[in-house]
Order: C-alpha cells, then sequence, then structure tokens
C-alpha cells in the first residue's frame, strides 16, 4: 500500500518550505521562521533618538483607553503628555497611574489646541469616535481610535475624507489584525493551506458581570463628578444617568451592542486574512436571553453574511455567534474552512487541519475492503486530519503590543498602518448593519466596494 499526495497538497508543502511543513503538533515555529525574517514587520528600531519621542494623549480613559495607553507607553520612546475624560475620578486616576505631571482636562479640545502632542489615542464611548477622530486629524494629530471606528453607517466616510486631506496617520483599534496569529493565517491561506475557502466562522463567549457589560459604578457618580451635557451633547438629551455613563455600551445611543464590540474584530481579522473588503448581504437574529438590566442590546446574538467571489478570495459564507450568556465560558475563535481542510486563528496561535487522503493499488488490501462491504475500494480514502499548531514563542508581547506598534512605527517612517480608516469602516459597517438587521428583523445589503448601502 502506498500513499499518493493531490497536486495541491504537494504545491502547498512546496510553498510553506519542508521545514515548516515537517514541523510536529504544538511546536512553536513562529520562532524559526522569526530568524528567516517571515515576521519582519515584529523587529524594533535599534535605537531611539530625541527626534523618535512620540508625545501621546489619551481622550477617554476608561478600561479600554487606559489598557491602550499602557501599551503604548511600553514601546521605547513614547510619553504620555495629558489625559482627557468626562469623570473627575478617572482623571484623579490618571495622575496617580501615569505622573502628577501630566496635564487633565474635560475639554477634547484642550489636547487638540497643545503643539507638544503628536497623536491621540480615542477610547471613548462609540458615539464620540467619529467627531474626535475628525477634529484630531485636522488639528494634526495622528489617531490611534478604538474599534468600531464608527457608531452609525453615515459616519465613516467623513473618517476616510479626514485621513485622505490631512495625510495623518489613523489606526483603528482591533488589536488582533496586527498579531503573529492573523499574519500566519494569511500565509497559510494563500499558500493554499484549506484548499478553496467556502465558509467561515467565528465566536465570541462571554460570564461575569463585568465581562457583560455590568460595569462597577462609581460611589462618587453625579452631575457633580461628571460632565453629562457634553456626554449627550450630540446625541438625545436626558438626565443624568449613572449606568448609560459607566454601561454605556448597553445603550444604543452610545455602543454599537455585541456586534459593534466583538463582531467587530473577527470581521477585522477575516478581512486581513482573506484580503476581503466585506460582505454583500447581512442578516442577525438573537434577543435578551438573561441579562435583563435594563440593557437595550442583545445578549445573545447571531450573524449570517454572504461574501460574493472578487479577484481575492471565492464566495464564501461567514457565520457569527456571540453570548452572554455562556455557563461553560465557552471560547473564542475565527476558524476558516476549505475543500482541503481548515484552521482555527487567535491572535497568538493558529491549529492547522488538513484532511489527509490516499488511494491504494494493493490487490489483497483492496480484496480485503471489498469483503468488508466496501463497493468501490479504489476510490480515494479520507483517513484522519492532519494537525499542525503553529504557536508564537513564549516571549511574544501580544496581538496588542504589535498593532500599538505597527501605528507608532508608521508615525515615526510615515509609513502605513494595517487598519486605515478604510480598512476600519469595511469592518465595522457589517457590524452596525448587523444591529440594523436585528432591530428591523430584515436583511441588509452593502456594497463593500463602494462602500454605500443598498435599498
Amino acid at each position: 500500500m502506498k500513499e499518493k499526495e493531490e497536486p495541491s497538497r504537494r504545491s502547498f508543502l512546496r510553498k510553506l518550505g519542508t521545514a515548516t511543513a515537517a514541523v510536529a503538533v504544538g511546536q512553536s515555529v513562529f520562532a524559526a521562521e522569526k530568524k528567516n525574517d517571515v515576521f519582519a514587520y515584529l523587529k524594533r528600531p535599534a535605537g531611539i533618538s530625541v527626534n523618535d519621542q512620540i508625545n501621546i494623549a489619551l481622550i477617554g480613559a476608561g478600561g479600554q483607553g487606559s489598557e491602550d495607553t499602557n501599551v503604548a507607553l511600553q514601546i521605547p520612546g513614547v510619553k504620555l503628555i495629558a489625559v482627557c475624560d468626562l469623570y473627575d475620578g478617572r482623571l484623579a486616576d490618571a495622575k496617580k497611574r501615569w505622573g502628577a505631571d501630566i496635564f487633565t482636562t474635560k475639554i477634547y479640545k484642550e489636547v487638540l489646541n497643545r503643539k507638544d502632542i503628536d497623536a491621540v489615542i480615542i477610547g471613548t464611548p462609540d458615539h464620540w469616535h467619529e467627531q474626535i477622530s475628525v477634529d484630531a486629524m485636522h488639528a494634526g494629530k495622528h489617531v490611534y481610535c478604538e474599534k468600531p471606528m464608527v457608531h452609525a453607517i453615515t459616519e465613516g466616510p467623513a473618517v476616510i475624507q479626514a485621513q485622505k486631506e490631512t495625510g495623518k496617520i489613523f489606526q483603528v483599534g482591533s488589536q488582533g489584525v496586527s498579531s503573529l496569529g492573523n499574519e500566519k493565517a494569511r500565509e497559510l491561506l494563500a499558500a493554499g493551506a484549506i484548499g478553496q475557502l467556502n465558509y467561515a466562522e467565528g465566536f465570541w463567549a462571554r460570564r461575569g458581570p463585568v465581562e457583560v457589560w455590568q460595569y462597577p459604578i462609581p460611589a462618587d457618580a453625579s452631575p457633580r463628578t461628571v460632565d453629562w451635557d457634553t456626554y449627550v451633547s450630540n446625541t438625545h438629551k436626558r438626565p443624568f444617568d449613572e449606568k448609560r455613563f459607566f454601561r454605556w455600551r448597553n445603550y444604543t445611543d452610545y455602543g454599537t451592542g455585541m456586534a459593534g464590540d466583538l463582531f467587530v474584530h473577527l470581521f477585522s481579522s477575516l478581512h486581513f486574512v482573506t484580503g476581503s473588503h466585506g460582505p454583500e448581504k447581512i442578516y442577525a437574529s438573537g434577543g435578551l436571553r438573561f441579562w435583563n438590566d435594563g440593557r437595550e442590546v442583545p445578549d445573545v446574538l447571531l450573524g449570517t453574511f454572504d461574501y460574493a467571489k472578487n479577484a481575492m478570495h471565492p464566495a464564501f459564507n461567514l457565520s457569527l455567534r456571540c453570548n452572554f450568556v455562556d455557563g461553560t465560558s465557552g471560547t473564542t475563535y475565527l476558524r476558516l474552512v476549505g475543500s482541503e481542510g481548515a484552521m482555527d486563528v487567535t491572535w497568538d496561535k493558529v491549529v492547522l487541519k488538513r484532511n489527509k487522503v490516499f488511494a491504494s493499488d494493493d490487490p489483497f488490501y483492496l480484496e480485503k475492503l471489498r469483503q468488508s462491504g466496501d463497493r468501490n475500494p479504489e476510490r480515494k480514502k479520507m483517513m484522519p486530519p492532519e494537525e499542525i499548531a503553529y504557536e508564537a514563542d513564549k516571549g511574544y508581547l501580544g496581538g496588542s503590543y504589535d498593532h500599538m506598534n505597527n501605528f507608532i512605527t508608521a508615525i515615526r517612517t510615515n509609513g502605513k498602518v494595517t487598519e486605515d480608516a478604510t480598512f476600519g469602516y469595511r469592518a465595522a459597517a457589517p457590524a452596525l448593519l448587523c444591529n440594523d438587521s436585528y432591530f428591523k428583523n430584515q436583511p441588509m445589503f452593502w456594497d463593500p466596494e463602494k462602500m454605500i448601502k443598498k435599498v
């Protein structure tokens, strides 16, 4: 009995290289490949000169904005100058965390007016992303804006236009896009590792109060400590509500629900790996199944998306799920399924599974198959899939560091980022349309090339 390999498999192995293809399950191949400069984008500058120092400011000092700032400060030559937030407590915490000498304010334009600031991190609730991004770029600042890039489907063009007009570096904060896992998945897909892509799926699970957006509310929360009027100045006016300020993701005036917070990560990674610009048809269903705490958005959401054939990829379907009622804590992943295999993608690991097919011309073996009831023993047989795990080194700093470093490096070199305004809008749009589909109970249609909603 002898095994016969398919031509596409032989081609895949040649492209990937014998050493890489032969790696055993669980071994780290990122380390070996970095020695060959496959991941050259992870290299750090050899030295930082005075002219390389980047002064940053944080606008919106909540959990994610603060985390982004901590990551940025790990990069050599980055200094925090100012912090803006609408809650007194966060401004006081900022001075304790990052130094008493930093400038703090509740007025973001005071940050933008400072000449000593090169770039801003925008970590505000979603409904302020578009306006502050546009104002910041026109004020001469580079921008790192948390995902989703915009709060409404109509806001994307203004951010894209501001980036084009000003020439400033603009990066959307879907951190996994710059990760080793995404980079490896894109390489594997291009090499034919799973054959022809036909389906993809993604899943996010959450458990515990904080993870389902029941963020703690400070004891001193009041109109005295929170600038509520500014917070609601670009949306519906209403009396002060501490939940709407500190648990903003639960409300449509300020947040974008599960789709805008979590699906957008999966869209970003999928589009990076495949080169896609987005789906043409979007449909969602779900409901508020457990967290009946006054929130306006579902805690279980399912989305299905049709991607049309284009120059970058064949037609395929995408299914996304998110569950805030997961008693097992579930798992988080993006899976790409092709004609010859599949791969599970996270920010620091890719697990590749390939179908193993063989045919035999051994008469004895063929006769045994006939005796066992196989009427067509000459046909190719499917064996258990091969599995190869590609895992980052123990010292890997993670996708968040890679993404921020990509942003800072682009500022220093006047280079390109992995997730500019156009990329960010194409990732945000299907997530926002997913919400529209859920609330309107009907499919949504989108032109990902022209970036316009179709009626």
